[in-house]
């Protein structure tokens, strides 16, 4: 039975006992979302940290709202994170059918490529749901 289950789920056509697949799982990594701008950086040897406490996308099994705190931490090299771009991009988000693991993975990707960081975290902090509460993290380099 489990090897059936790796026969499937490398096939793309893999459906958990709950309903879940390999489209919920891929859903909203690749969605178009605005650009985060930059500007030049004009020290070193610092870090930010950015909290964003009004993170909202969908679920894309339920297609319930998802809520969160999003905290960004790196260390900038020659280009740091312009705010307001980066409110849009985040924003952009409560559109998007995703789960926590990939937005936070998506988030990460988006600034590494963004400002190339010396290094990065994202920390996604999830609303409880069903008596879960999530904290989903991501590092660059890993």
């Amino acid at each position: 039975m489990r090897d059936q289950n790796k026969k499937k789920l490398k096939a793309g056509n893999f459906t958990t006992k709950l309903g879940y697949n390999e489209r919920h799982a891929r859903s909203g990594i690749a969605a178009p979302l605005p650009d985060i701008e930059t500007f030049p950086n004009q020290y070193k040897g610092y870090e930010i940290t950015i909290v964003i406490p009004e993170y909202t996308a969908i679920c894309p099994k339920t297609n319930l709202p998802d809520f969160g705190t999003i905290t960004l931490h790196y260390k900038p090299n020659n280009q740091c994170l312009e705010l307001k771009a980066l409110k849009m991009y985040i924003h952009a988000y409560r559109n998007i059918g995703i789960f926590y693991e990939n937005a936070v993975n998506r988030i990460l990707q988006d600034i590494v490529r963004a400002c190339r960081p010396t290094w990065a975290k994202v920390t996604g902090e999830f609303a409880a749901r069903g008596g879960l509460r999530s904290v989903i993290e991501a590092k660059y380099p890993e």
